[in-house]
């Protein structure tokens, strides 16, 4: 333990951070800035030739800090053979779940047949993906015990969960406080070493299991949270009152209360997938987490809802769904972000697109509809003018980009839905949705 102790404390150790994604590249970034020895490992290939040329693929991450990350000596690769030149490696790759809701460990397990027959004696193995908890202990552990290593003399086991905010400017890698776990006690202690080198406070558990329910935890609340404001809106919408007016004016009470907004559903990779993963995990402690799955599903259902309200609207006008020229405003999941992991923005297009009409989208992030697993869009982002907007028999705010003009949309558009709150004085053409 000393050797790996004595390469964090001098910063010597090589770390590689496997997954080169939202959360792997700003950790990398963070090393670097540090002075560790860094490799960044993924399978794109097209990820890693922009890397290494200096290019950053994502929006809030600017070009110039993967040119100093380069010029840093970071690397980026897909040969995990020099997993074994690494002290330290970190998992970083996506945990989505299948259409019945089951956790998808498939890219953490093959990452961990990558990266196996090169794990030895005196490295920091960490895991950051969001999951079930036992994970840590359950898919990681045989691999390194197989490997004849043993975690907590030989070999160090930790779990730390991510908790990057993609766009938001307010926190950054090293401000947000890390929550870390050891399967021994000398993992932890090697765990919390590394990450006390790069983050301002760091959070040692009892466990893998409990930093990995940590997680779990701060996404439930989330989503529960959600799910009852987004209940609320279709409540108070039929009361003829404005949701965001009463959020706003409870969150001046001091104490007891924490303002949650609704939308048109939520996305990202974190809140739509982590709840899931306990209440599959739960059941098999003969748990049924009704109230994880009850919030689940009213979120879930908040695409639908928008869809109603764009056909009721339009009924309003006369005008039917089925042909109709649909303008969709945001489609990343998030404001300002060109993030689309689960965006709602997605789920609203397509239900549109299955109910007859003609569909487009304007979002200043994402210039081309990108490739995703279970969505198909051949689209490119519409600029918008005076002409652009009126042309189309409604427009659909979904995502509310700081870069719109909203005094344009809300002058040009026969018929504005906003699912966001950004008109809160109406007008003839718009509807609340």
């Amino acid at each position: 333990m000393n050797s790996i102790l004595s390469k964090i404390a001098d910063k010597s150790a090589t770390v590689g951070v496997l997954g080169l994604g939202y959360v792997g590249i700003p950790l990398a970034l963070r090393l670097s800035q540090v002075g560790y020895p860094t490799i960044g490992f993924d399978v794109l290939e097209d990820r890693i030739e922009g890397l290494n040329a200096g290019l950053s693929p994502i929006k809030h991450i600017e070009h110039a800090k993967i040119a100093e990350m380069r010029q840093a000596g970071f690397v980026a690769t897909n040969d995990f053979s020099r997993a074994a030149e690494c002290d330290v490696l970190i998992i970083c790759v996506p945990t989505p779940l299948d259409k019945a809701h089951i956790p998808d460990l498939s890219f953490v397990t093959a990452t961990m047949e990558s990266i196996a027959p090169y794990l030895r004696a005196g490295q920091l193995l960490s895991l950051e993906s969001t999951t079930w908890p036992g994970t840590t202990e359950e898919v990681l552990l045989p691999y390194v015990t197989a490997a004849g290593l043993e975690v907590g003399k030989d070999f160090y086991l930790a779990y730390s969960p991510e908790r990057e905010d993609p766009g938001n400017i307010h926190f950054s890698t090293r401000t947000i406080p890390k929550v870390v776990g050891g399967h021994t006690p000398a993992c932890l202690e090697v765990g919390t070493e590394l990450y006390a080198t790069i983050i301002d406070q760091v959070v040692a558990v009892s466990s893998t299991r409990a930093a990995e329910m940590v997680k779990l935890l701060e996404n439930i609340h989330r989503s529960v949270n959600i799910g009852l404001v987004n209940e609320l809106k279709i409540v108070t919408q039929k009361m003829g009152l404005d949701i965001f007016e009463i959020v706003d004016a409870a969150a001046t009470k001091p104490f007891g209360f924490t303002p949650y907004y609704p939308g048109p559903g939520i996305g990202g990779h974190c809140i739509p997938i982590d709840p899931f993963y306990l209440t599959w995990k739960a059941k098999e402690y003969g748990v049924h987490t009704r109230f994880i799955e009850l919030a689940g599903e009213i979120n879930q259902a908040m695409p639908d809802y928008v869809v109603g309200k764009t056909v009721e609207a339009l009924n309003k006008q006369g005008k039917a769904l089925k042909g109709a020229t649909v303008l969709a405003l945001g489609i990343a999941y998030k404001r300002d972000v060109d993030d689309m992991r689960e965006s709602p923005s997605v789920f609203v297009m397509e239900k549109l697109r299955d109910w007859g009409a003609e569909v487009a989208y304007s979002d200043p992030n994402v210039p081309v509809f990108p490739p995703m697993r279970e969505h198909s869009f051949e689209l490119t982002s519409v600029e918008l003018s005076p002409e652009v907007i009126a042309g189309f028999d409604a427009v659909l705010l979904l995502t509310d980009h700081t870069d719109f003009d909203y005094d344009l949309i809300r002058d040009n558009a026969r018929l504005l839905i906003d699912t966001r709150g950004k008109y809160r004085d109406g007008g003839d053409n718009i509807w609340k949705a």
